[in-house]
């Protein structure tokens, strides 16, 4: 998936007013997705993300995926942390942040291998997995 499918598609399920919210959103999302997984997986995942989108999460005033060298252990929060985070990095308040993480999520499952959704399902706590797609969620091997 490209940049510009990826935001639009961000935009329309989240209900966003235009593509510069949409923008925001998504990497509120993603830099704080990428606190929360293991490094490994953090780097498959942006690996597999289009490379604007990766700057843009990488940029000084944003945490992302710039990972340490050792392979340290994901950061440990739950689903009110994580909200909070995102809320905080998208200048939202917590229930626009939870639509928010929904609409990103779906955007990544459609964007990325089913394989790497897998483990990123996997590596996330359950109440923070609840926002993932509902076919990850019903998912029986999760």
């Amino acid at each position: 998936m490209q940049y510009d499918e990826l935001i639009g598609h961000v935009q329309a399920g989240a209900a966003l007013p235009d593509r510069g919210a949409a923008t925001r959103v998504t990497r509120a999302v993603l830099a704080t997705l990428a606190e929360r997984l293991p490094d490994g997986t953090a780097r498959h995942l942006f690996a597999q993300l289009p490379a604007d989108l990766v700057a843009l999460v990488e940029g000084p005033e944003a945490a992302g995926p710039d990972v340490s060298p050792d392979g340290s252990a994901a950061e440990r929060f739950d689903l009110p942390t994580f909200v909070g985070r995102v809320a905080w990095r998208a200048e939202a308040d917590e229930d626009a942040a939870v639509e928010y993480v929904g609409a990103v999520f779906e955007a990544l499952d459609a964007a990325v291998a089913p394989e790497l959704m897998k483990k990123v399902t996997d590596a996330l706590p359950r109440d923070i997995g609840s926002l993932l797609p509902t076919a990850r969620v019903a998912d029986p091997g999760r």
